[in-house]
């Protein structure tokens, strides 16, 4: 198995770190597997950065202010010296144990995700949760396990080819997620644990559910804008038809300048989304 860098975003984590920290430890030595550990503390105002630093052999890197979730875990994948980047949270929630078995897949996979099994999701997030994992499968063109889980092993060199669209904040891993599929990189998905987390949740659901529905629409017009432009330039054009039907029917006469406008609105984004294709396209050659 490859040597991996384990990079652990941090922010307020006084409550799980040091549990995490003393786990991680223990499963990466009785493996006998390479690593090093990364914390990136992303300017916590409590004990997490001291509770680092008693650890041996961790490495602990600061942010001055918090910068989000993303932005830290883009400075410890710079601050990483091995090709393989493992992500694990700081509050518990995922297994440490599941890191090797991440790391055993790494011969033929680019990415390996851990698809969390037993995450009690608040039923009031359920349709928001549902919403956006179709919606992510509908314009990666496949099915996803688990869109956004936070513990994950990639290539080091693949994730730095995306870092300019890599946002700052939690929806980072959804980027990625989205990133190595659209690109046809090979992703694997394993079920792992999730548990309760120890400290309080930083998510916020309304706010950050629209974040990601625009995250992700924004991050396919990257990858595949056909995806999103043509179904909207369809839907004009079919409402232009039926504009054009009703008025026939109903007045006698087509409402020519609504009909007309509909229709060239749909011919123009439909025009915008081919050449936006093509770019894309010649961008990867």
């Amino acid at each position: 198995m490859p040597p991996v860098s384990i990079v652990i975003p941090a922010f307020n984590e006084e409550k799980g770190i040091g549990n995490t920290l003393t786990q991680l430890n223990r499963v990466m030595n009785q493996q006998n597997l390479p690593y090093e550990i990364i914390v990136v503390d992303d300017g916590s105002t409590d004990a997490t950065a001291e509770l680092v630093r008693q650890q041996q052999g961790v490495r602990l890197v600061q942010h001055h202010s918090n910068r989000g979730y993303g932005a830290a875990i883009k400075t410890g994948i710079r601050q990483a010296n091995h090709d393989w980047i493992a992500i694990i949270d700081a509050d518990g929630t995922y297994p440490p144990s599941a890191i090797p078995v991440l790391v055993e897949e790494s011969d033929e996979y680019d990415m390996v995700i851990g698809a969390r099994t037993g995450a009690d999701v608040p039923l009031v997030r359920r349709p928001a949760k549902w919403f956006i994992a179709r919606l992510a499968e509908y314009l990666a063109e496949t099915s996803i396990p688990d869109l956004n889980s936070g513990l994950r092993i990639f290539r080091k060199d693949v994730a730095l080819s995306y870092f300019n669209i890599l946002p700052s904040r939690f929806s980072l891993t959804i980027t990625i997620t989205i990133a190595f599929l659209s690109d046809h990189f090979l992703v694997k998905f394993v079920p792992i644990q999730y548990h309760k987390r120890a400290g309080r949740s930083k998510i916020n659901p309304i706010q950050d559910t629209l974040s990601f529905v625009q995250l992700i629409l924004r991050t396919i017009m990257y990858f595949n804008p056909l995806k999103v432009l043509l179904p909207i330039s369809f839907l004009l054009l079919l409402l232009a038809v039926s504009v054009g039907v009703y008025s026939l029917l109903a007045q006698g006469r087509v409402m020519d300048i609504t009909v007309v406008t509909l229709t060239m609105a749909a011919l123009q984004i439909a025009v915008v989304a081919m050449i936006a294709d093509m770019i894309q396209k010649k961008s990867k050659v």
